[in-house]
């Protein structure tokens, strides 16, 4: 494993839970607020865009906020049933994922693995895992020189994004999502 790789340490924050930018100060007396007579303004809040691109079917998904990148890839698309050995495709997948952690400048990057919930817990938070350090792997290898730490972990059956009750939102739990800070230069969408 890289150095700078973290495998085992449970993160700050969950996935999908990231605090947003603290709102900003508002006067509620300045002279250009256009208030009748005794209202009063509520409380300032930051309400982040989110911009999400995913493929017809759902394998590749692209979400961009105000503060980070996240791209979840289906497990489909990157490995075989019940495997953590990636499939001749994932290379050049996950190598356009690195091209925008370059073009964005981050120096942390987030790689998280997901199951569905069949089968055993204790499998699932396995195989989530070294799922997770496989896509880890071509990743360090295309940022070799840039620096980059690392969060590796897997969820297993934690935090799904679709019903785990079809195949259809199965599919969609069995993920690896990679995640990073967007650059100060914003980068550009794709």
């Amino acid at each position: 494993m890289a150095v700078g790789a973290r495998a085992d340490e449970t993160p700050s924050t969950p996935p999908g839970t990231e605090s947003t930018s603290p709102p900003p100060e508002v006067d509620g007396n300045a002279s250009g607020l256009k208030l009748r007579s005794g209202a009063t303004l509520a409380p300032a809040k930051v309400l982040d865009i989110i911009s999400v691109v995913e493929s017809e079917g759902g394998e590749e998904r692209r979400e961009d906020t105000n503060e980070s990148v996240k791209f979840a890839l289906q497990a489909e698309v990157l490995f075989g049933k019940d495997s953590a050995k990636l499939s001749s495709a994932a290379n050049s997948r996950i190598a356009a994922i690195a091209d925008e952690v370059k073009k964005q400048g981050a120096s942390k990057v987030r790689v998280f693995g997901f199951t569905d919930d069949l089968g055993s817990a204790a499998h699932g938070d396995v195989l989530s895992k070294q799922r997770a350090e496989a896509v880890h792997g071509v990743l360090d290898k295309e940022l070799a020189s840039a620096g980059i730490t690392y969060e590796i972990r897997g969820y297993g059956e934690q935090y799904p994004i679709a019903d785990n009750s079809t195949e259809e939102g199965r599919k969609k739990n069995r993920r690896v999502e990679v995640s990073f800070p967007r650059g100060e230069n914003g980068g550009s969408q794709s």
